[in-house]
Parts: structure tokens; C-alpha cells; sequence
């Protein structure tokens, strides 16, 4: 299986509009960071992990053309979901399932009821709903996934166990019984925003340490980063050699 970074930056994005440091004006296409969302792929089945407002442009960046078999979501927040309504090219054939917890679910549905009404208007994205929580177990072809729930600030939200690969984006703190269905992982995915402390993020020493805490030489790619973290070749050297910020693009075997 692979895994295409198509975003590794936080809820504004980098660079931040109106915005002069070093980050944002830095001419390194790893300091440019869309918001955060993944494709995971084992040469028949296409996994979607979260749907940002880039979307659409981080599709268009990479040699992909062919279907979606489902998108799965770890939260509501826009910077997460506000490019759903450009699935629309992978609906033409069939219905795309989204999976989601049952409050972002809810929340889906009062943004974009057009797209989950019975009667749907013709050219409207043609989605399906699936609710889902901790623990829950599903199959994609000859892809694994498991459900696991970490808390964003206080706001309980959903990581996904991908075969090997954990992803896990916007955590503060996990869950006793999630952290438990990470055992036996060969990559993990892990937000770390920035150096200095946040209500609802974990920082990189955070993400750090809990990759240490999972196995001490996992490999370990550090998404959902802000401006304020720094320039990504400066900040990636001083890492542990197992562990590396994500960039926009980046492929990984596992």
C-alpha cells in the first residue's frame, strides 16, 4: 500500500494569507502546506482521508484519475470537510460512502442537505452516509480499517488504523482502548501544529514523545502544521532520524 500526502498544513493553511515570516514566504514547496488530507492506495482500492477546501486543487497536483471506493472522516471541522461538495466526479457512476462519527454526521447534514436529502437535485454529489465509532472494524477491498477515537481539545474525534498505517490528525489525548488498537503499527501519521503549547493540538515535542511512547523507533511523519513551526528543512534536521515532517506530495510505501 502507499499513502500521497495531499495536505500536511493546518486550518488556515501555508502560507497564511496576509502573512511575511520566513515560512510563508519561503520558495521551498515544503514550506506550502494545504490543509490536511491523505490518499491511501493499494493499486485497487482508493481511500480518501478527509476532504478539505483544497480538494480539488491537491487532485488535480497528482497522476490520479481513476475512483473513489470511500472517504472517511475524522472530524467536521471545515478544514477537514469543505471540499465534499467537489466529489462530485467520483459520483457519477455510483453513490460515494463517507464515513463519519455520529456528530460529524449530524453536522454534514445540516451544512450540505442537498447532498443527503431523498430527492436529490440532478449534478448534486451522489453521497452516502455511514455512521461510525471507536473500535468500529471495516473492509475496502483487501484494506483494513479500524476506528479509533482521540480527543481534539474536548471534542472526541475519529483516527483511523489503515493496515500498518496510523493516521491521526488534531489530537491532544487518546483514548485507553485506541491507544491499544495501535500495537503492531509500521507508520504512523501524527499531528504536531507547532513548538509552542495549544488548547486543541499537540505540539511536535508532543507527537514526539508519543511516537516514542508507541515503539521507539517507529517511523513517523508529522502533518497538520502551522507557519509558526518553521522552515521545514530547518525543522526536519532536528528530529529524530525515524521521525520527519510530512510535506505536500510526499509518497510512502508501508
Amino acid at each position: 500500500m502507499k499513502i500521497t500526502f495531499l495536505g500536511t498544513g493546518t486550518s488556515c493553511g501555508v502560507p497564511q494569507m496576509g502573512c511575511h515570516c520566513s515560512v510563508c514566504t519561503s520558495t521551498d514547496p515544503r514550506d506550502r502546506r494545504l490543509r490536511c488530507s491523505a490518499l491511501v492506495q493499494d493499486g485497487k482500492t482508493n481511500l480518501l482521508l478527509d476532504c478539505g477546501p483544497d480538494f480539488r486543487e491537491q487532485m488535480l497536483r497528482i497522476d490520479f484519475c481513476d475512483s473513489l471506493d470511500a472517504v472517511l472522516i475524522t472530524h467536521e471541522h471545515y478544514d477537514h470537510v469543505g471540499g465534499i461538495d467537489d466529489l462530485r466526479p467520483y459520483t457519477y457512476i455510483h453513490d460515494l460512502p463517507i464515513y463519519a462519527d455520529a456528530y460529524s454526521c449530524k453536522h454534514l447534514r445540516e451544512r450540505l442537505p442537498y447532498c443527503f436529502v431523498e430527492n436529490r437535485y440532478p449534478g448534486v454529489p451522489q453521497l452516502k452516509l455511514h455512521e461510525i465509532a471507536e473500535g468500529d472494524k471495516l473492509m475496502f477491498g483487501d484494506i483494513p480499517v479500524t476506528a479509533l477515537q482521540v480527543i481534539h481539545g474536548k471534542l472526541p474525534i475519529l483516527g483511523f488504523r489503515v493496515g500498518d498505517l496510523a493516521y491521526i490528525t488534531d489530537m491532544t489525548e487518546i483514548t485507553d482502548k485506541s491507544r491499544e488498537m495501535l500495537k503492531g503499527i509500521k507508520l504512523l501519521v501524527i499531528n504536531g501544529l507547532r513548538h509552542e503549547p495549544h488548547a486543541t493540538h499537540q505540539t511536535v515535542e508532543a507527537a514526539v514523545k508519543f511516537s516514542k511512547s508507541l515503539a521507539p523507533d517507529l517511523p513517523t511523519y508529522i502533518i497538520h502544521m502551522s507557519h509558526h513551526l518553521g522552515l521545514h528543512a530547518q525543522e526536519d534536521a532536528l528530529l529524530p532520524s525515524h521521525i520527519h515532517l510530512a510535506y505536500d506530495g510526499l509518497v510512502l510505501e508501508f
